[in-house]
């Protein structure tokens, strides 16, 4: 599925960014792995959506970093429809 690959490598180019925190990296890469699992796709879209959201209002995250996740999040949430 190409919009998922899509997604997985937004999610690389935040996870690969330094200025990002490292508790916001490790839920992305947690997400990341759920969305590389064979678990259907809305339970792993579901799944991401729920560990990204978590840290989506981190204060320390960087403004960039945050329009990132936000698009990342509008992607999940369309392929959930």
């Amino acid at each position: 599925m190409a919009k998922l690959g899509e997604i997985v490598e937004l999610i690389d180019a935040v996870i690969s960014d330094s200025s990002v925190p490292k508790n916001i990296r490790r839920a992305l890469t947690e997400s990341k792995d759920r969305l590389q699992s064979e678990d259907e796709l809305t339970v792993k879209v579901s799944a991401a959506i729920y560990l990204i959201e978590s840290v989506s209002e981190d204060v320390n995250m960087p403004p960039h970093a945050r329009m990132q996740i936000w698009s990342i999040m509008s992607a999940l949430e369309s392929m959930k429809k």
